[in-house]
This record gives C-alpha cells, sequence and structure tokens, in this order.
C-alpha cells in the first residue's frame, strides 16, 4: 500500500477531514470531529512516515518490530510512527487504521459522534 492510497483509506472513513500545517510543523493531520486519528509527516529526512494511535497491547508488539517506533513526542500517548507504509502488510494497517478512528471518534460527545454518523 502506498502512501496515496493510504490517504484514500483514511478520507473514505466517515466525518474524515485533514489538516496541512505546514512549514515549520510540516504535519498532514486526518481527523474526525476535530480528533486526529492519524499523520504524516511530510518534510525530509522523515517525509511520509505514518503515525496512528494504539492499544497498549499493540503498542507494545509494534514497537518490537523494526519497521514500527514510537511516534516523537506523543508515543507516551501509544502512538507509533510506520516508517515506510508500503512494506507494511495491507489488511493489518487497514486494522489499524479504523481502530484509531473509532477512538478518536469515541472521545467525541454522544451527540457529536451522531452528528458525524448520521
Amino acid at each position: 500500500m502506498d502512501v496515496d492510497t493510504v490517504k484514500r483509506l483514511c478520507w473514505a472513513l466517515v466525518g474524515a477531514t485533514e489538516r496541512d500545517t505546514g512549514p515549520p510543523t510540516n504535519v498532514l493531520s486526518l481527523k474526525v470531529g476535530g480528533k486526529t486519528f492519524a499523520y504524516f509527516n511530510t518534510s525530509e529526512p522523515e517525509q511520509w512516515r505514518f503515525s496512528i494511535r494504539v492499544s497498549a497491547d499493540r503498542f507494545v508488539e509494534l514497537t518490537d518490530r523494526p519497521d514500527v517506533q514510537p511516534a516523537k513526542y506523543m508515543g507516551r500517548f501509544r502512538w507509533i510512527t510506520i516508517v515506510d507504509v508500503a512494506e507494511f502488510h495491507e489488511d493489518y494497517l487497514h486494522e489499524l487504521i479504523l481502530a484509531s478512528y473509532e477512538t478518536a471518534l469515541a472521545s467525541l460527545s454522544m451527540k457529536r459522534q451522531r452528528e458525524i454518523t448520521a
């Protein structure tokens, strides 16, 4: 799965929006209801590294892999960075994105969740 496919997959989720912060942070954030569920670094040397939030169990499992590391500044909140999405198993990545999206959606009020999913 390439970067464009991952972006399209994220955009296809109900209520998903994006925000490109540009310089100096250079982050493309994917959000639902204003809550970030995934982001890409858009500048060198970490261009197109992809970060998502995972459960505590998956955090331990995934950070043992050589192509995954705790996300810079966000690792303490169980965010991981996938160094190259093209090397990551497509179905597993889809599952992780969906879980991160659902976590962000669940953090919203019930009223806001209904507005997004209606």
